[in-house]
């Protein structure tokens, strides 16, 4: 068994909406059905009892040990705690070569379980020991270690449940959610509004002192001390019990309560300086520790925090008694769980000392023995919820105070001896107010009920009918993607929108071009939702992104699939027929939201049957109208978009809704450019799903025009000395073919073609471009690119060379090593009259130089035809 080409696919994907881990397994021999390997089942199953069953349901025929390793992945993270449950295992076209798909909730989990599955299965194979103890504990470690805290955790559930975006940022606990202009973060508990300044305030004890007593609120008497013997004064002058803190900590790290005497007070003040720069001393305030919890302008939870402690029972020592307290499975280290293991550490020990105890003490039945003097969850103390209690007073106290140091979420402790009366009554005060509070005492406090104060945050941040969600079209197709995208970016940006998009040109945000090369993948795609100044994001989406990583997002308003050929790409990554293909392009139809739209090539019979597969409503585009498909679609009163005469029609239950007339839609050549009326068609269904202003479309449509810098490469037309020349990247059959059935649309006299092929393409496809070529031009130069992508020197001309073998038009056929070199000579013999095709392979480059070429024919500095030095090889056919 050989595993590899691991993969994790991070969005909806050709297996699932799951993110997953994707592996190509190899096995050989008897491996390819486990029931030709005596005492494999049964030795995996003695080594993980948990496995399950080994047959998915429904599945028929042999079970291979990839089926073992993808049941094996899934179920160690399930026992790991992950909530996981999807697997899949698909046979290749090659024999014993599968694709295993298991579902992770978190990568680095889901990786390392597919490491551990792998093993394990090796194990099984090899009769040998499999430690499954340790792979458990380091999967649970792993998923503790990197999934995000409850407090966070909270938070991104309740805006899962709202359907609103979410993408962590960091490893830690900063999470983005929503996209573009209408993102919101945060960083733990603490919200993208607060600011630092409110953040600085809340973490200086002293400052926050003073700003809750000009608030009116309730404070306890105190200052900050320079030293044991200030301490000491300070004590004095409160003439009652203290605490003594760091004025900068946090947590409850290097608290002290109810300090009584000069001996306690020398040892809190060590305590608190190990923690904090300065040091404050403060009056004791008797009663409880409770904590509020402020989101916005209300009081969501209260809890009571009662401060780490055991209670005997008459047999067992104080350790012992922490022990089982430990044992609770709601305890843990760190901020993972609900509750915090109680540390039995030196203050722990001081502690029991002031009760007159030692760990090895047995406190008598019911005798509450305290192990530390703060109440903070961190260090094991617990939390009983209160919620209910809180009296409408105290509530203002607390929401007064969190707004005066200026937090949008705000732990306020507060002591008093009940949360029924004012404070006022009580002698109760306010003793901190924290940015940033951990929430999980108020999601589960150990008694009482957990409150929805994840919810309290993300209402806060989204208010009710609000998502996040900026409009977003995904684009994908075998020919007309990028052009369709920038017509369609094109239309949002004449709304008024900063529209983001990607293609193979690059990342653009507005009239900006933030990268370059292809940038069809989900990651270009993130980085655009993630930008502040996008209002719509348009995605060009190709094969290889949707096979590496899924979709960058969840879902999609508009789903634009231009058309589905051969060429493009198959015989990769298993995908060797077009239905193949179709499979894969569909996931950004399968996608759609509910309430969104496909848009759909009716005249595709590939394309028009993903309408089964797509959520939301659909939009079918083509040239005839009386296309069964069409024809069908529009008798059942939904949208269809179709050329009537001279103009684009859009129509609805029965009805026309919009005609544009071709003549304003400069890309199509007044209507003479078959597959730019196509992509039209398409981008104006798209603006009709998005409910754009139809003045603005018509406007924009008219603006658009397909030069060279608006769609690069994408049959950009050139005049020179009486000359039609016409750039393009077509690159598969079909694109071929359009482009042949274009250029048949324009009069010449004599038409001359340049073209290379991609080297990752199957020989079949090379020569079928030059098949079709053959019948269409005079005059055909080859050339061999830069990148041959695999393929050996002078393999890919010779190809498209046999593909010209029966051509019925072509007289002349030429060789040339360079795109450049190739295109000089093309324009060097360019006559008034003639047309010449250049399907170009540098796409930038090569229009760089087609421009400096004509700028020097147009002050008569003819380009310089090419001579035997530049090395090139002629061959001339009758």
């Amino acid at each position: 068994m050989e595993v590899s080409r691991i993969r994790a696919l991070r969005g909806p994907n050709l297996w699932s909406r799951h993110t997953a881990i994707e592996a190509v397994v190899r096995t050989e021999g008897a491996e390819c059905a486990i029931g030709a390997l005596p005492g494999f089942e049964e030795r995996l199953r003695a080594r993980f009892p948990n496995i399950g069953p080994m047959r998915p349901i429904g599945h028929e025929g042999d079970i291979s040990v990839a089926h073992a390793l993808a049941f094996a992945a899934l179920g160690l993270q399930a026992q790991a705690g992950c909530p996981v449950t999807f697997s899949r295992v698909t046979q290749t076209v090659e024999r014993c070569v599968f694709q295993v798909v298991v579902e992770y909730s978190e990568e680095e989990v889901g990786r390392l379980a597919m490491e551990f599955a792998e093993r394990l299965c090796r194990a099984a194979l090899d009769d040998v020991p499999f430690d499954l103890a340790d792979a458990l504990s380091r999967l649970r470690e792993l998923d503790e270690d990197v999934r995000l805290g409850p407090s966070t955790g909270s938070i991104v559930h309740a805006a899962t449940a709202r359907g609103i975006p979410f993408r962590r940022l960091t490893q830690g606990s900063l999470v983005q959610f929503g996209w573009g202009s209408k993102q919101r973060r945060i960083q733990a508990a603490e919200i993208d509004r607060t600011g630092a300044i409110a953040e600085t305030i809340a973490q200086d004890k002293q400052l926050t002192k003073h700003l809750l007593e000009a608030a009116g609120v309730p404070v306890p008497q105190g200052r900050p001390v320079v030293d044991a013997d200030d301490a000491w004064a300070a004590m004095q002058e409160i003439g009652s019990a203290v605490v003594v803190k760091p004025q900068d900590g946090n947590q409850g790290k290097g608290v002290t309560v109810n300090v009584t005497a000069r001996e306690q007070l020398e040892a809190a003040f060590a305590n608190a300086a190990a923690y904090g720069s300065t040091v404050m001393v403060e009056r004791f305030v008797p009663g409880h520790d409770f904590r509020l919890l402020v989101v916005g302008n209300r009081l969501v939870a209260a809890a009571r925090r009662d401060p780490p402690h055991v209670i005997g029972d008459g047999v067992h020592t104080v350790r012992q008694l922490v022990e089982i307290v430990n044992s609770d499975p709601r305890r843990g280290d760190g901020h993972a769980t609900s509750l915090t293991r109680i540390r039995f550490d030196d203050i722990a020990l001081r502690r029991l000392a002031l009760q007159g105890l030692t760990a090895e003490s047995v406190p008598a039945q019911g005798v509450r023995v305290v192990l530390r003097n703060n109440a903070n969850l961190s260090t094991g103390g617990t939390a009983t919820d209160v919620t209910d209690d809180v009296h409408p007073a105290v509530a203002a106290r607390a929401v007064a105070a969190a707004q005066m140091i200026g937090l949008d979420i705000a732990g306020v402790d507060v002591v008093c001896e009940t949360m029924e009366k004012r404070l006022e009554e009580q002698a109760g005060a306010v003793v901190e107010v924290n940015a940033a509070p951990g929430l999980r005492m108020h999601l589960a406090p150990s008694f009482g009920k957990g409150r929805a104060v994840g919810e309290a945050v993300i209402a806060d941040m989204f208010p009710d009918g609000c998502d996040g969600r900026i409009p977003v079209v995904a684009v994908t197709g075998t020919n007309g993607k990028t052009t369709t995208v920038r017509l369609i970016a094109h239309l949002l940006a004449g709304t008024g929108l900063t529209t983001g998009m990607t293609c193979t040109d690059g990342v653009y945000v507005g009239e900006r071009r933030l990268d370059t090369g292809d940038c069809s993948g989900p990651k270009s795609a993130r980085n655009v939702l993630m930008h502040p100044d996008v209002d719509a994001a348009v995605f060009e989406t190709a094969r290889g992104g949707l096979l590496r990583e899924g979709l960058a997002f969840d879902r999609c308003n508009v789903a634009v699939v231009t058309n589905i050929g051969e060429g493009d790409h198959l015989g990769l990554n298993f995908i060797t027929t077009v239905e193949d293909l179709a499979v894969l392009k569909r996931i950004i139809v399968q996608n759609v939201a509910p309430d969104g739209m496909a848009v759909l090539n009716a005249a595709d019979p590939i394309v028009a049957r993903m309408a089964e597969n797509c959520p939301g409503a659909v939009t079918y585009f083509a040239a005839d109208r009386h296309h069964p498909v069409m024809a069908t679609h529009n008798a059942q009163g939904k949208r269809v978009v179709y050329v009537d005469g001279s103009h684009i029609v859009c129509a609805e239950g029965g009805a026309v809704v919009q005609r544009i007339p071709l003549g304003d839609v400069p890309l199509t050549r007044k209507g003479t450019i078959g597959f730019q009326v196509d992509n039209a068609m398409a981008s104006v269904a798209a603006a009709w799903a998005l409910d754009l202003d139809w003045d603005a479309v018509r406007a924009a449509l008219k603006s658009f025009a397909s030069d060279a810098d608006t769609a690069p490469g994408r049959f950009n037309v050139f005049s020179t000395r009486g000359a039609t020349l016409i750039a393009d990247y077509g690159h598969n059959p079909d694109a071929i073919a359009a482009l042949v059935r274009a250029v048949e649309a324009m009069p010449a006299e004599r038409r001359m073609m340049v073209i290379s092929g991609a080297g990752d393409r199957r020989d079949e496809d090379i020569r079928r471009q030059t098949e079709i070529l053959g019948d269409a031009f005079d005059e055909v130069i080859l050339y061999q690119d830069q990148c041959q992508r695999g393929r050996a020197d002078g393999e890919v001309l010779a190809l498209l060379r046999e593909g010209l073998a029966q051509a019925k038009r072509t007289q002349r056929v030429e060789e040339i090593r360079g795109e450049f070199l190739a295109i000089d000579t093309a324009l060097a013999r360019l006559q008034p009259g003639e047309l010449c095709l250049i399907l170009i392979d540098q796409v930038e480059e090569a229009l760089e130089h087609i421009a400096r070429r004509l700028a020097e024919v147009s002050i008569e500095r003819p380009a310089k035809a090419a001579t035997p030095e530049d090395r090139r090889e002629t061959k001339a056919v009758a």
